[in-house]
Protein backbone atom coordinates (compact mmCIF):
# COMPACT_ATOMS: atom_id res chain seq x y z
CA UNK A 1 0.00 0.00 0.00
CA UNK A 2 1.35 3.39 -1.13
CA UNK A 3 2.19 5.71 1.85
CA UNK A 4 0.92 9.40 1.77
CA UNK A 5 3.30 12.15 0.09
CA UNK A 6 4.05 13.81 3.49
CA UNK A 7 6.30 16.87 3.10
CA UNK A 8 6.51 17.79 6.76
CA UNK A 9 6.09 15.29 10.27
CA UNK A 10 5.91 16.93 13.34
CA UNK A 11 5.97 14.31 16.30
CA UNK A 12 5.52 14.34 19.73
CA UNK A 13 6.63 18.14 20.14
CA UNK A 14 6.89 19.68 23.54
CA UNK A 15 8.05 23.69 24.01
CA UNK A 16 8.21 24.96 27.69
CA UNK A 17 9.37 28.52 28.47
CA UNK A 18 10.49 28.70 32.08
CA UNK A 19 7.57 27.15 33.61
CA UNK A 20 4.93 27.46 30.99
CA UNK A 21 4.05 24.54 28.80
CA UNK A 22 3.45 26.62 25.37
CA UNK A 23 3.11 23.34 23.10
CA UNK A 24 1.88 20.08 24.46
CA UNK A 25 2.56 16.64 22.52
CA UNK A 26 1.78 17.68 19.30
CA UNK A 27 1.90 15.34 16.70
CA UNK A 28 0.92 16.59 12.71
CA UNK A 29 2.00 15.64 9.08
CA UNK A 30 1.38 17.88 5.94
CA UNK A 31 0.97 16.45 2.65
CA UNK A 32 3.12 18.30 -0.07
CA UNK A 33 1.26 21.27 -2.25
CA UNK A 34 -1.16 21.45 0.71
CA UNK A 35 -1.98 25.07 2.10
CA UNK A 36 -2.86 23.87 5.88
CA UNK A 37 -3.86 26.59 8.17
CA UNK A 38 -3.20 26.29 11.73
CA UNK A 39 -5.80 28.20 13.58
CA UNK A 40 -6.48 29.52 17.34
CA UNK A 41 -6.68 32.24 19.53
CA UNK A 42 -3.87 34.58 21.34
CA UNK A 43 -1.47 32.34 23.34
CA UNK A 44 -2.51 29.15 21.59
CA UNK A 45 1.12 27.89 20.91
CA UNK A 46 0.21 28.54 16.79
CA UNK A 47 3.23 30.70 16.02
CA UNK A 48 5.71 28.66 18.28
CA UNK A 49 4.22 25.87 16.30
CA UNK A 50 5.65 27.67 12.39
CA UNK A 51 8.66 28.88 14.33
CA UNK A 52 9.92 25.33 15.14
CA UNK A 53 8.93 24.86 11.41
CA UNK A 54 11.40 27.57 10.33
CA UNK A 55 13.57 26.89 13.12
CA UNK A 56 13.88 29.99 14.99
CA UNK A 57 13.39 27.98 18.15
CA UNK A 58 14.02 24.36 19.45
CA UNK A 59 11.71 21.83 20.70
CA UNK A 60 11.91 20.67 24.33
CA UNK A 61 11.13 17.32 23.34
CA UNK A 62 10.26 15.34 19.87
CA UNK A 63 11.85 16.18 16.33
CA UNK A 64 10.37 17.66 13.20
CA UNK A 65 11.26 15.42 9.85
CA UNK A 66 10.94 17.86 5.84
CA UNK A 67 11.48 14.99 3.16
CA UNK A 68 11.54 12.06 6.11
CA UNK A 69 14.58 13.92 7.07
CA UNK A 70 15.09 14.78 10.67
CA UNK A 71 15.67 18.78 10.91
CA UNK A 72 15.07 19.02 14.45
CA UNK A 73 18.07 20.97 15.04
CA UNK A 74 19.10 22.05 11.44
CA UNK A 75 19.62 26.15 11.33
CA UNK A 76 16.88 28.09 9.77
CA UNK A 77 19.40 28.91 6.56
CA UNK A 78 19.71 25.39 5.97
CA UNK A 79 16.20 24.27 5.84
CA UNK A 80 14.15 24.45 2.80
CA UNK A 81 11.67 26.67 3.68
CA UNK A 82 10.77 30.40 3.63
CA UNK A 83 8.82 33.04 5.86
CA UNK A 84 7.08 35.82 5.69
CA UNK A 85 6.43 37.65 8.97
CA UNK A 86 3.24 40.09 9.33
CA UNK A 87 5.29 42.85 10.01
CA UNK A 88 7.02 41.80 6.74
CA UNK A 89 10.50 42.41 7.78
CA UNK A 90 11.27 44.67 4.33
CA UNK A 91 14.53 46.34 4.72
CA UNK A 92 13.81 49.68 4.65
CA UNK A 93 16.79 51.42 3.29
CA UNK A 94 16.09 49.37 0.14
CA UNK A 95 14.11 49.62 -2.60
CA UNK A 96 11.87 46.69 -4.29
CA UNK A 97 14.60 45.36 -6.33
CA UNK A 98 17.03 45.05 -3.65
CA UNK A 99 15.08 44.01 -0.91
CA UNK A 100 14.41 40.68 -3.36
CA UNK A 101 18.05 40.02 -4.14
CA UNK A 102 19.37 40.21 -1.01
CA UNK A 103 19.09 36.36 -0.41
CA UNK A 104 19.88 35.52 -3.91
CA UNK A 105 23.07 37.82 -3.63
CA UNK A 106 24.26 36.17 -0.64
CA UNK A 107 24.20 33.22 -2.55
CA UNK A 108 26.60 34.91 -4.91
CA UNK A 109 24.10 34.26 -8.48
CA UNK A 110 25.16 36.03 -11.23
CA UNK A 111 23.21 39.91 -12.23
CA UNK A 112 21.41 37.68 -15.50
CA UNK A 113 20.14 35.24 -12.79
CA UNK A 114 19.02 37.16 -10.33
CA UNK A 115 17.52 39.32 -12.51
CA UNK A 116 15.17 36.90 -14.08
CA UNK A 117 14.38 35.46 -10.44
CA UNK A 118 13.23 38.95 -9.85
CA UNK A 119 11.30 39.39 -12.65
CA UNK A 120 9.81 35.66 -12.30
CA UNK A 121 8.72 36.77 -8.31
CA UNK A 122 7.27 39.69 -9.31
CA UNK A 123 4.93 38.81 -11.86
CA UNK A 124 3.88 36.12 -9.72
CA UNK A 125 2.88 38.90 -6.92
CA UNK A 126 1.25 40.84 -9.40
CA UNK A 127 4.15 43.76 -8.84
CA UNK A 128 6.15 44.29 -12.24
CA UNK A 129 7.67 47.41 -12.91
CA UNK A 130 8.01 48.37 -9.31
CA UNK A 131 11.73 46.86 -8.77
CA UNK A 132 12.84 50.93 -8.45
CA UNK A 133 9.88 51.64 -6.03
CA UNK A 134 11.48 52.43 -2.08
CA UNK A 135 9.62 50.19 0.05
CA UNK A 136 8.34 52.46 2.35
CA UNK A 137 5.97 54.20 -0.42
CA UNK A 138 4.21 51.43 -1.12
CA UNK A 139 0.93 50.78 0.66
CA UNK A 140 0.66 48.09 3.23
CA UNK A 141 -0.98 45.42 0.26
CA UNK A 142 1.65 46.08 -1.89
CA UNK A 143 4.30 45.75 0.84
CA UNK A 144 3.11 42.31 1.65
CA UNK A 145 3.37 41.25 -2.08
CA UNK A 146 6.85 42.30 -1.91
CA UNK A 147 7.33 40.20 1.13
CA UNK A 148 5.79 37.46 -0.63
CA UNK A 149 8.00 37.66 -3.46
CA UNK A 150 11.37 37.60 -1.00
CA UNK A 151 10.31 34.45 0.08
CA UNK A 152 9.21 32.69 -3.25
CA UNK A 153 12.14 34.14 -4.84
CA UNK A 154 14.59 31.47 -3.32
CA UNK A 155 12.03 28.45 -4.64
CA UNK A 156 11.39 27.20 -1.01
CA UNK A 157 9.88 23.66 -0.70
CA UNK A 158 7.60 25.25 1.96
CA UNK A 159 6.03 29.10 2.53
CA UNK A 160 5.76 29.82 6.64
CA UNK A 161 2.96 32.69 6.85
CA UNK A 162 2.84 34.30 10.42
CA UNK A 163 -0.42 36.26 9.98
CA UNK A 164 0.80 38.08 7.39
CA UNK A 165 -2.35 39.89 6.20
CA UNK A 166 -3.17 40.98 9.67
CA UNK A 167 -2.15 44.31 9.22
CA UNK A 168 -3.94 45.31 6.20
CA UNK A 169 -7.54 46.97 6.35
CA UNK A 170 -10.66 44.35 5.72
CA UNK A 171 -10.74 45.31 2.16
CA UNK A 172 -7.26 44.43 0.97
CA UNK A 173 -7.51 41.60 3.46
CA UNK A 174 -9.86 39.87 1.79
CA UNK A 175 -8.42 41.08 -1.65
CA UNK A 176 -4.78 39.24 -0.53
CA UNK A 177 -6.83 36.28 0.86
CA UNK A 178 -7.34 35.71 -3.02
CA UNK A 179 -4.68 36.56 -4.22
CA UNK A 180 -2.78 34.04 -1.95
CA UNK A 181 -5.04 31.66 -3.07
CA UNK A 182 -4.41 32.06 -6.40
CA UNK A 183 -0.66 32.39 -5.69
CA UNK A 184 -0.47 28.75 -4.14
CA UNK A 185 -2.00 27.19 -7.03
CA UNK A 186 0.06 28.81 -9.13
CA UNK A 187 3.43 27.76 -7.38
CA UNK A 188 2.44 24.56 -6.32
CA UNK A 189 4.17 24.83 -2.61
CA UNK A 190 3.60 23.98 0.61
CA UNK A 191 1.94 26.82 2.24
CA UNK A 192 1.64 26.55 5.98
CA UNK A 193 -0.23 29.49 7.49
CA UNK A 194 -0.81 30.80 10.83
CA UNK A 195 -4.32 32.99 11.70
CA UNK A 196 -6.57 33.87 14.28
CA UNK A 197 -9.09 34.35 11.53
CA UNK A 198 -11.81 31.87 11.56
CA UNK A 199 -12.98 33.12 7.87
CA UNK A 200 -9.38 33.68 6.74
CA UNK A 201 -8.69 29.80 7.13
CA UNK A 202 -12.43 28.44 5.89
CA UNK A 203 -11.43 30.49 3.10
CA UNK A 204 -7.92 29.42 2.11
CA UNK A 205 -7.01 26.44 3.34
CA UNK A 206 -7.47 22.53 2.28
CA UNK A 207 -6.33 21.72 5.55
CA UNK A 208 -7.14 23.43 9.10
CA UNK A 209 -5.42 22.43 12.45
CA UNK A 210 -7.43 23.99 15.33
CA UNK A 211 -5.16 24.65 18.27
CA UNK A 212 -6.56 25.62 22.34
CA UNK A 213 -4.11 25.99 24.88
CA UNK A 214 -1.03 24.04 23.37
CA UNK A 215 -2.61 21.20 22.39
CA UNK A 216 -4.13 20.31 18.61
CA UNK A 217 -8.02 20.32 19.07
CA UNK A 218 -9.24 19.05 15.10
CA UNK A 219 -7.48 18.40 11.97
CA UNK A 220 -9.82 18.49 9.30
CA UNK A 221 -11.01 20.22 6.05
CA UNK A 222 -13.22 23.35 6.17
CA UNK A 223 -16.32 21.80 5.44
CA UNK A 224 -15.32 18.85 7.96
CA UNK A 225 -14.43 21.44 10.90
CA UNK A 226 -17.04 23.46 10.50
CA UNK A 227 -19.88 21.03 10.05
CA UNK A 228 -18.44 18.19 12.52
CA UNK A 229 -16.86 20.18 15.00
CA UNK A 230 -14.87 17.53 17.65
CA UNK A 231 -16.12 19.73 21.05
CA UNK A 232 -17.94 22.58 22.14
CA UNK A 233 -14.46 24.54 21.90
CA UNK A 234 -14.08 23.93 17.77
CA UNK A 235 -18.03 24.76 17.43
CA UNK A 236 -17.86 27.91 19.37
CA UNK A 237 -14.48 29.16 17.82
CA UNK A 238 -15.32 28.41 13.92
CA UNK A 239 -18.25 30.34 12.68
CA UNK A 240 -21.46 30.94 14.69
CA UNK A 241 -23.42 28.69 16.68
CA UNK A 242 -25.89 27.83 19.23
CA UNK A 243 -24.30 25.96 21.70
CA UNK A 244 -25.88 23.62 24.56
CA UNK A 245 -25.89 21.53 27.34
CA UNK A 246 -27.63 18.26 26.11
CA UNK A 247 -28.70 14.59 27.58
CA UNK A 248 -28.60 11.97 25.20
CA UNK A 249 -31.69 10.06 26.10
CA UNK A 250 -30.82 7.34 23.45
CA UNK A 251 -29.35 6.74 19.76
CA UNK A 252 -31.14 9.46 17.50
CA UNK A 253 -32.81 11.49 20.63
CA UNK A 254 -31.48 13.98 22.18
CA UNK A 255 -33.07 16.62 24.96
CA UNK A 256 -31.78 20.08 25.04
CA UNK A 257 -33.45 23.26 26.02
CA UNK A 258 -35.57 21.19 27.79
CA UNK A 259 -36.79 19.75 25.02
CA UNK A 260 -37.06 15.93 23.13
CA UNK A 261 -35.53 16.47 19.45
CA UNK A 262 -34.94 13.58 17.29
CA UNK A 263 -31.09 13.34 15.34
CA UNK A 264 -28.89 11.51 13.31
CA UNK A 265 -26.43 10.11 15.74
CA UNK A 266 -25.84 6.92 17.94
CA UNK A 267 -23.05 5.16 19.88
CA UNK A 268 -23.62 8.07 22.90
CA UNK A 269 -25.04 5.60 25.35
CA UNK A 270 -27.95 6.51 27.24
CA UNK A 271 -28.21 8.92 29.64
CA UNK A 272 -25.24 10.37 28.66
CA UNK A 273 -24.58 14.60 29.25
CA UNK A 274 -22.99 15.47 25.87
CA UNK A 275 -22.67 19.26 24.77
CA UNK A 276 -25.10 19.64 21.79
CA UNK A 277 -24.31 22.48 18.66
CA UNK A 278 -26.92 24.15 16.50
CA UNK A 279 -25.58 26.48 13.63
CA UNK A 280 -27.82 29.92 13.25
CA UNK A 281 -28.54 28.94 9.40
CA UNK A 282 -29.66 25.72 10.45
CA UNK A 283 -33.00 26.64 12.39
CA UNK A 284 -36.20 27.29 10.58
CA UNK A 285 -37.87 30.44 12.06
CA UNK A 286 -41.72 31.56 11.12
CA UNK A 287 -44.87 33.38 13.22
CA UNK A 288 -45.66 30.89 15.71
CA UNK A 289 -47.73 27.65 15.16
CA UNK A 290 -48.92 24.18 16.48
CA UNK A 291 -45.81 22.86 14.45
CA UNK A 292 -43.15 24.97 15.92
CA UNK A 293 -40.55 22.51 18.67
CA UNK A 294 -39.66 26.14 20.03
CA UNK A 295 -41.82 29.03 20.29
CA UNK A 296 -39.78 32.26 21.60
CA UNK A 297 -39.99 36.01 21.56
CA UNK A 298 -37.78 38.19 18.99
CA UNK A 299 -35.34 39.92 21.46
CA UNK A 300 -33.28 41.72 18.47
CA UNK A 301 -32.95 41.88 15.05
CA UNK A 302 -29.73 42.54 13.09
CA UNK A 303 -29.32 43.12 9.28
CA UNK A 304 -26.24 41.71 8.56
CA UNK A 305 -25.95 42.34 4.70
CA UNK A 306 -26.88 39.01 3.48
CA UNK A 307 -29.32 37.72 6.21
CA UNK A 308 -30.49 38.76 9.35
CA UNK A 309 -29.24 38.03 12.46
CA UNK A 310 -31.89 37.24 15.56
CA UNK A 311 -31.68 36.50 19.19
CA UNK A 312 -35.07 34.87 20.10
CA UNK A 313 -36.10 34.01 23.91
CA UNK A 314 -37.11 30.40 24.42
CA UNK A 315 -37.80 30.16 28.39
CA UNK A 316 -34.83 30.74 30.11
CA UNK A 317 -32.39 29.90 26.57
CA UNK A 318 -31.29 32.70 24.00
CA UNK A 319 -31.25 31.45 20.17
CA UNK A 320 -29.27 32.62 17.53
CA UNK A 321 -31.21 32.40 14.64
CA UNK A 322 -30.06 33.79 10.76
CA UNK A 323 -32.79 34.15 8.12
CA UNK A 324 -33.41 36.05 4.85
CA UNK A 325 -36.66 37.48 6.46
CA UNK A 326 -36.61 39.92 9.12
CA UNK A 327 -38.59 39.20 12.34
CA UNK A 328 -39.01 42.27 14.77
CA UNK A 329 -38.62 42.71 18.49
CA UNK A 330 -40.99 41.30 20.48
CA UNK A 331 -42.63 39.24 17.83
CA UNK A 332 -43.90 35.50 18.77
CA UNK A 333 -41.74 33.28 16.19
CA UNK A 334 -41.91 29.29 16.08
CA UNK A 335 -38.36 27.05 15.56
CA UNK A 336 -37.84 24.28 14.35
CA UNK A 337 -34.77 21.83 13.76
CA UNK A 338 -34.06 18.94 11.97
CA UNK A 339 -32.47 15.82 13.11
CA UNK A 340 -29.37 16.30 10.75
CA UNK A 341 -28.85 19.77 11.43
CA UNK A 342 -28.35 18.97 15.37
CA UNK A 343 -24.66 18.05 15.85
CA UNK A 344 -23.87 16.01 18.80
CA UNK A 345 -20.54 15.88 20.44
CA UNK A 346 -18.88 14.48 23.94
CA UNK A 347 -18.14 16.52 27.02
CA UNK A 348 -14.35 16.61 27.49
CA UNK A 349 -15.23 16.82 30.86
CA UNK A 350 -18.51 16.41 33.43
CA UNK A 351 -16.88 18.22 36.36
CA UNK A 352 -13.71 19.73 37.94
CA UNK A 353 -11.47 16.92 39.03
CA UNK A 354 -8.27 18.07 41.14
CA UNK A 355 -5.83 15.79 43.12
CA UNK A 356 -5.94 16.81 46.82
CA UNK A 357 -4.93 15.17 50.48
CA UNK A 358 -7.19 14.26 53.06
CA UNK A 359 -6.51 16.93 56.29
CA UNK A 360 -8.81 15.42 58.24
CA UNK A 361 -12.76 14.32 58.57
CA UNK A 362 -13.74 17.63 57.58
CA UNK A 363 -11.34 19.01 55.44
CA UNK A 364 -8.83 18.71 52.33
CA UNK A 365 -6.54 20.27 50.75
CA UNK A 366 -6.34 21.02 46.83
CA UNK A 367 -5.60 23.89 44.22
CA UNK A 368 -3.02 24.89 46.99
CA UNK A 369 -5.58 25.53 49.81
CA UNK A 370 -7.79 23.83 52.91
CA UNK A 371 -11.27 23.73 51.96
CA UNK A 372 -14.36 22.49 54.40
CA UNK A 373 -16.06 19.66 53.08
CA UNK A 374 -18.93 17.16 53.60
CA UNK A 375 -17.92 14.45 56.48
CA UNK A 376 -15.23 11.97 55.37
CA UNK A 377 -15.68 8.49 56.69
CA UNK A 378 -13.01 5.75 56.61
CA UNK A 379 -10.17 7.51 54.95
CA UNK A 380 -7.13 8.68 57.21
CA UNK A 381 -5.36 11.68 57.14
CA UNK A 382 -3.16 12.54 54.71
CA UNK A 383 -4.37 9.89 52.24
CA UNK A 384 -3.80 10.80 48.36
CA UNK A 385 -7.78 11.19 46.68
CA UNK A 386 -9.28 12.81 43.44
CA UNK A 387 -11.58 15.73 44.52
CA UNK A 388 -14.72 16.82 42.38
CA UNK A 389 -16.36 19.83 42.18
CA UNK A 390 -18.98 20.58 39.49
CA UNK A 391 -19.02 23.46 37.21
CA UNK A 392 -21.80 25.26 39.71
CA UNK A 393 -19.97 24.36 42.71
CA UNK A 394 -17.40 27.46 42.17
CA UNK A 395 -18.21 31.04 42.05
CA UNK A 396 -16.26 33.81 41.07
CA UNK A 397 -15.60 37.03 42.64
CA UNK A 398 -15.11 40.48 40.96
CA UNK A 399 -12.23 41.31 43.72
CA UNK A 400 -9.40 38.98 43.68
CA UNK A 401 -9.91 39.57 48.08
CA UNK A 402 -12.58 38.17 48.32
CA UNK A 403 -11.74 34.73 46.73
CA UNK A 404 -10.02 31.86 48.20
CA UNK A 405 -7.52 31.61 45.41
CA UNK A 406 -6.90 33.74 42.67
CA UNK A 407 -7.23 33.59 38.73
CA UNK A 408 -7.38 34.67 35.26
CA UNK A 409 -10.23 33.82 32.78
CA UNK A 410 -9.12 32.01 30.32
CA UNK A 411 -12.09 31.54 27.82
CA UNK A 412 -15.96 31.87 27.53
CA UNK A 413 -18.78 29.82 26.18
CA UNK A 414 -22.12 30.43 26.19
CA UNK A 415 -24.39 27.68 26.67
CA UNK A 416 -27.55 29.60 25.45
CA UNK A 417 -28.54 30.47 29.67
CA UNK A 418 -25.31 30.49 31.19
CA UNK A 419 -21.61 30.77 30.75
CA UNK A 420 -18.83 28.30 31.05
CA UNK A 421 -15.31 29.48 31.69
CA UNK A 422 -12.27 28.17 31.71
CA UNK A 423 -10.41 29.74 34.73
CA UNK A 424 -6.45 29.73 35.35
CA UNK A 425 -5.88 29.50 38.71
CA UNK A 426 -2.70 30.75 40.65
CA UNK A 427 -1.70 27.62 41.54
CA UNK A 428 -1.47 26.90 37.60
CA UNK A 429 -4.32 24.53 36.69
CA UNK A 430 -7.75 25.12 35.30
CA UNK A 431 -10.63 25.40 36.79
CA UNK A 432 -13.85 25.12 35.05
CA UNK A 433 -17.37 26.85 35.98
CA UNK A 434 -20.86 27.83 35.00
CA UNK A 435 -21.55 31.12 36.14
CA UNK A 436 -24.80 33.56 34.97
CA UNK A 437 -22.45 36.56 35.73
CA UNK A 438 -20.80 38.00 32.19
CA UNK A 439 -16.62 38.22 32.17
CA UNK A 440 -14.07 39.02 29.79
CA UNK A 441 -11.27 37.04 28.61
CA UNK A 442 -8.37 38.27 30.98
CA UNK A 443 -10.24 39.07 33.96
CA UNK A 444 -8.25 38.49 37.21
CA UNK A 445 -10.83 37.21 39.78
CA UNK A 446 -11.40 35.44 43.29
CA UNK A 447 -12.59 31.90 42.90
CA UNK A 448 -14.77 30.45 45.80
CA UNK A 449 -15.23 26.69 46.58
CA UNK A 450 -18.49 25.85 47.65
CA UNK A 451 -17.94 23.21 50.37
CA UNK A 452 -21.04 21.18 50.17
CA UNK A 453 -20.65 20.44 46.86
CA UNK A 454 -16.90 18.95 47.32
CA UNK A 455 -16.96 15.67 46.52
CA UNK A 456 -14.12 12.78 47.54
CA UNK A 457 -13.26 10.23 45.21
CA UNK A 458 -10.95 7.66 47.09
CA UNK A 459 -8.43 5.73 45.22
Amino acid sequence: MQTENYIIEINQITKVFGEKTVLDDISLKIKRGEFVTILGPSGCGKTTLLRLIAGFHAPTAGNISINGEDITLVPPHKRPVNTVFQRYALFPHLNVYDNIAFGLKLKKLTKQQIDRKIKASLRMVGMIDYEDRDVDSLSGGQQQRVAIARAIVNEPEMLLLDEPLAALDLKMRKDMQLELKEMHKNLGITFVYVTHDQEEALILSDTVVVMSEGKIQQIGSPTDIYNEPINAFVANFIGDSNLFDGLMLRDKQVRFCGVDFECVDEGFGEGVPVDVVVRPEDLYIFPTSDAAQLTGTVQSCLFKGVHYEMTVLYNDYEILVQDYHPYQPGQEVGLIIKPADIHIMRKERMANVFAGKIVDDRHVEFLGRTFECPAISGVEAGTTVRVEVPFNGITLQANEEDGTLVGEVQSILYKGDHYHLNVLSDWDEQVYVDTNDVWDNGDRVGIRVVGEKIKILTP
